[in-house]
């Protein structure tokens, strides 16, 4: 078995390869799938959002109806502040939307085997550790620009820096928050690279060791990997939230004890999520 394991011609990159080039821009396998799952994902909101503007329903609107009100909800519950979860709800419900389209499309079997100039034509965005860090970017950056306008700028720095005179445990608190903030961040865009690049080879390898039965048992881990790619855009989706309400939870943090209890417990959720 691991001889013939050893003389497949399996072609996996880690980065995504370029395809073409205009002018001097390399156009990925990665950004062709990306700008087609950006369009499915415009086309689909675009399409349930008039049909129920026209009261016209079925079971995929419905789907997807249930789905966008689930996620209200679950910012509803992370997010206290009415007003905050409101302005991050278009953020979050795009991410989970847009990670998991394109997380999806790396499931549809047979796309790695279209290749041009022997390149595939076809890779997951999500596999793509440039949009994965793009994407962690945002989120942070995001998160700052709400934790400056709740608690102002110097509010916001107060959540880092610290005079280590006055009190040296709250000083070397912030130095942590620090590196918190640099580690969610990077953690965001790995685990969603990760789990999205293994999931391609994982199905890729199956294929070629199962060759003609691949048909019989491809199926079963293309299911396994579109329940792995809801749980990717939603861990994505919550911890977006997560981020913000610790972010604006230091705003009354030093004036009533159970601010910080919530916020503490909001800091134990997001561990445990990652």
């Amino acid at each position: 078995m691991f001889h013939n394991f050893a003389q497949l011609d399996l072609h996996i990159s880690i980065a995504a390869e370029p395809v073409f080039h205009i002018g001097g821009f390399p156009v990925t396998n990665a950004l062709l799938t990306g700008v087609v799952g950006a369009a499915l994902t415009l086309g689909i909101l675009f399409y349930v959002a008039g049909k129920v503007k026209r009261d016209q329903y079925n079971r995929f609107v419905g789907l997807i109806q249930w789905v966008f009100e689930g996620l209200l909800s679950q910012i509803d519950s992370v997010i206290p502040d009415k007003k905050l979860a409101r302005r991050i709800t278009p953020l979050a419900v795009t991410i989970f939307f847009v990670v998991l389209v394109n997380y999806w499309l790396s499931v549809i079997p047979g796309l790695e085997s279209i290749k041009l100039n022997g390149v595939p034509l076809i890779r997951s965005l999500t596999a793509d550790l440039n949009f994965t860090l793009g994407l962690a970017l945002i989120t942070v950056v995001t998160v700052q620009i709400y934790a400056v306008k709740y608690l102002s700028a110097f509010g916001n720095l107060g959540r880092y820096f610290r005079n280590p005179f006055k009190d040296p445990v709250a000083a070397f608190e912030g130095i942590l928050e620090v590196v918190g903030e640099v580690s969610r961040g990077t953690a965001l865009a790995l685990r969603l690279f990760g789990n999205a690049f293994a999931g391609e080879v994982l199905l890729i390898v199956i294929a070629a060791l199962t060759s003609y039965a691949a048909s019989v048992t491809l199926p079963f881990f293309m299911a396994f990997e579109l329940f792995i790619g809801f749980i990717q855009a939603y861990v994505f989706f919550i911890l977006t939230l997560i981020f913000t309400s610790l972010a604006v939870s230091h705003e009354h943090g030093d004036d009533h004890s159970s601010d910080h209890s919530s916020a503490d417990a909001r800091k134990r959720a997001a561990v445990q999520t990652e």
